[in-house]
């Protein structure tokens, strides 16, 4: 017996443009539930793929799409952060978010040479500054995810709960003690243009290897955290005290003498990339604190540096 194929199946989808229309709003969002560009991107494709495995008959009855596609993204979401716990329980050193460049398309990872897709974008505020994307690790999946769509998203907490498995009531508590955290964690900032002339200043001193002028620029209580991921040589625990840490950078710069240090754009903010031949084998995010540098993040898991690799 020959089996029939479903009616209109060898037609165009008519709603395919529309579909991946919402792929950069999928990867903003699982990038900020997630902290990791490569997770967001497989969380989407897992998406479009439970999107594309029901029966398109079954498709056509949805009436929105894109709000389909996010409750799938965000369910996705909330499972990779469930087993997320266990993996960075075993994860060499510290865990660090992705950091991002300030690039409109990203320009590693691609194979075949194969352009950059636009889509891919992930779109650079506030919501995903590291000081911003760490604490929101300190989370738990439902908080985080409650608070993401809901604060940064604007998703209304009755859309929200059906999402996360609570009432709406639940989500609101849980998106009020996010906000809380949020709130202690980031001290007031100054603006960016001082931002970017006290990173500019901490390189100057850096590369000339003056310790009395890191200090300076260090609060004495500054925290400086490195990734290696067990890929890369760094500290495995974080360092405390000014002084402390700008011993340690001054000691990075003496046994990497043929490393250069270039200003870019970390996660919409100042920051410095490290530099090999060409290749990004570090990139650092700061926190402030006042006119002092609060928090050091330095990733140099090359795996994180995707996107800030050449090929």
């Amino acid at each position: 017996m020959s089996s029939q194929s479903e009616p209109g199946a060898d037609r165009p989808d008519p709603g395919l443009s529309a579909i991946m229309s919402e792929r950069r709003q999928l990867i903003n969002l699982a990038y900020r539930l997630l902290g990791s560009l490569a997770d967001a991107e497989d969380v989407v494709q897992e998406t479009y793929a439970r999107w594309y495995a029901m029966p398109r008959r079954q498709r056509e009855s949805i009436e929105s799409p894109g709000a389909w596609l996010t409750t799938v993204a965000s369910r996705v979401c909330l499972n990779v952060l469930g087993s997320a716990r266990a993996r960075r329980e075993r994860y060499v050193g510290e865990w660090i978010p992705e950091p991002l460049p300030d690039r409109g398309e990203w320009i590693g990872g691609r194979p075949g040479g194969a352009a950059p897709d636009p889509a891919d974008r992930v779109t650079l505020d506030e919501s995903v500054n590291m000081a911003f994307l760490v604490v929101l690790e300190s989370m738990t999946p439902a908080e985080r995810v409650a608070f993401v769509l809901h604060d940064v998203f604007r998703y209304p907490f009755a859309e929200v709960a059906e999402i996360v498995g609570r009432t709406p009531a639940a989500c609101r508590q849980l998106a009020s003690s996010a906000r809380r955290r949020i709130r202690a964690a980031q001290p007031p900032a100054p603006p960016t243009s001082r931002q970017a002339g006290i990173v500019r200043s901490f390189k100057t001193a850096w590369e000339a290897r003056d310790i009395d002028a890191l200090i300076g620029l260090l609060d004495p209580d500054a925290t400086a955290t490195a990734d290696g991921g067990g890929l890369a040589a760094t500290f495995l625990h974080p360092i405390e005290g000014g002084e402390l840490i700008a011993r340690t950078y001054v000691q990075i710069a003496e046994v990497a003498p043929d490393v250069t240090i270039l200003e870019r754009t970390v996660n919409g903010q100042p920051g410095l990339v490290a530099q090999r031949d060409g290749v990004t084998v570090s990139v650092m995010a700061f926190q402030f604190a006042g006119d002092r540098i609060a928090h050091i993040w330095s990733v140099r898991n090359p795996e994180k540096l995707r996107p800030w690799t050449v090929e």
